[in-house]
């Protein structure tokens, strides 16, 4: 049976004209999660465990828009939403709005596990973190100065923005994980910090089943990243499973139809993996950091086209 992993690390402008170091810093980073997570499955191991450790792994680097690299709110906090499917039974965890939990794909993983509810928000999502044992960090802990003055920018411009859309020498994205184990098992795992100077409470796509996350083992599973609006309204993730399940299309065709005729353009891309190992990672954007390896090929890692 095929093993796959694909990751993404959000998609935008990503201008070409970054300095060669900076490229190279992306490029580790992806690596780095893609090889965390593909070693759950080299060993054996669950779609799902290689998911998780992938996501992890982009939660730790400050470079992607994702627990230690979550982004700041108008008030200058960080709130971070996160969510994981498991395409074999439909279990699905979520939270939003968290703010002290060190790895919110942890969190999301133990709603899903060790919860009645599939999703949990704020305070609540919190609590029920501190019952299961879960790390816990001062807000302050996501801090960086370049965040910073990035929200000062953004509130001079009056807007929101996705970080990679800022001409800058340091975009940052939503992180997101298809897999597909050894055992035909597919699932899919998605955390972001959201866009700089949102509001807070403001909660996107990511942890929306069928809007930024979605596994089901008869089809696919998907992982999103853009403008979370915009994908809820058009359920991005669970377009792609339907239109492969009702009109019979094939993972390429219904990620490319979901990306390139349902979605606006500019608005982000998508990562896809259908049962039999079939990937697609489009997008409609100028970029978007990705990389995928399978059990019969090297891993691969890129940005632009």
């Amino acid at each position: 049976m095929k093993q796959v992993l694909v990751i993404h690390g959000g998609a935008g402008v990503i201008p070409q004209t970054f300095p060669p170091e900076k490229i190279a810093a992306y490029k580790q980073g992806l690596a780095r999660a893609l090889g965390k997570g593909f070693l759950v499955l080299k060993n054996g191991g669950s779609a799902l465990d290689a998911a998780m450790n992938a996501i992890l792994e982009f939660e730790r680097d400050p470079l992607f828009n994702a627990g230690r690299g979550a982004v700041y709110t108008a008030d200058e906090t960080h709130e971070m939403d996160a969510a994981i499917m498991n395409g074999r039974t439909l279990d699905f965890g979520a939270v939003c709005t968290v703010r002290h939990v060190k790895h919110p794909i942890r969190l999301a993983r133990a709603v899903m596990e060790q919860s009645p509810h599939l999703f949990l928000s704020a305070d609540g999502a919190e609590t029920f973190a501190r019952e299961k044992g879960l790390e816990f960090v001062d807000n302050r802990f996501f801090d960086d100065a370049y965040r910073y003055q990035q929200l000062l920018e953004a509130k001079e411009a009056g807007a929101i923005v996705r970080d990679h859309d800022i001409e800058a020498a340091k975009p940052m994205g939503t992180v997101g994980a298809v897999a597909l184990d050894a055992s035909g098992n597919l699932a899919a795992a998605t955390s972001t910090g959201g866009t700089t100077n949102k509001a807070c409470g403001r909660v996107g796509d990511t942890p929306i089943p069928g809007a930024g996350t979605y596994a089901d083992n008869r089809t696919c599973a998907v992982s999103c990243t853009g403008f979370g609006e915009e994908f809820m309204i058009k359920a991005a993730a669970y377009d792609v499973h339907a239109r492969m399940i009702y009109q019979g299309l094939s993972l390429e065709q219904a990620a490319r139809k979901v990306t390139f005729e349902h979605l606006e353009p500019g608005s982000g891309g998508l990562i896809a993996l259908d049962r039999h190992g079939n990937f697609a990672l489009p997008f409609n954007t100028p970029g978007m950091f990705r990389g995928v390896q399978t059990n019969d090929s090297e891993p691969r890692v890129n940005i632009w086209e």
